[in-house]
């Protein structure tokens, strides 16, 4: 109960403009708090006004959305402390409010630029599988003729060798070892080859 007194009577002696910042700050804060806690155990699923934050547009580009909560809640945040701390400066009113904007605006934006950076990273990993049509392959198991089964191929794709799985139109099997060519997708998850040397 003292410690409820003693916050009460050190309200009663804020004025209006510094109970207003620390009433942002406190509010954003817990909520920032709450935030990165739900993130970590992967229940913040950082969602945009009117939109969820995709990383994807329809382009196959990269589209961080610059209004989400996430960035919502950051802004305040630090509005609310960097106008506390201007406050204590003694600086004017007009600067206390351009600081603080500033500041939560320049901490937004660089949250922005890196998950920007992040989200282009994590899309040049996602393997497009256009990207394998017409390269060659090696084998690695036994693809049954005509699409009996599925077998499966080693492929260097967008830099890296990487194992799919693969069908054939060809007639007989296509032993472990033997080089293919991809020549087409299908169901726009596995590769259709083929050991012809002309197609």
């Amino acid at each position: 109960m003292k410690i409820l007194s003693s916050i009460a009577i050190w309200w009663h002696t804020l004025e209006g403009v510094e109970k207003f910042f620390w009433a942002v700050a406190i509010l954003f804060s817990f909520m920032f708090v709450v935030q990165t806690v739900m993130s970590f155990i992967g229940g913040d699923d950082d969602g945009t006004f009117g939109d969820s934050d995709d990383y994807v547009d329809g382009d196959g580009g990269i589209d961080y959305q610059f209004f989400t909560i996430k960035n919502f809640i950051t802004f305040f945040t630090v509005f609310g402390w960097v106008g506390l701390a201007c406050l204590q400066g003694n600086l004017p009113m007009l600067h206390v409010i351009l600081w603080s904007t500033l500041s939560g605006v320049i901490i937004v934006l660089i949250m922005f630029f890196l998950f920007s950076r992040m989200a282009k990273l994590r899309a040049s990993g996602t393997l497009q599988i256009q990207n394998a049509l017409q390269k060659q392959a090696e084998t690695y198991l036994r693809i049954p003729g005509l699409r009996a089964g599925y077998g499966k191929v080693h492929i260097r794709v967008q830099g890296s060798l990487r194992e799919l799985r693969a069908l054939t139109d060809d007639d007989d099997d296509i032993p472990t070892g033997k080089p293919v060519t991809v020549i087409g997708i299908v169901n726009e998850s596995i590769l259709l080859v083929t050991s012809k040397t002309k197609i």
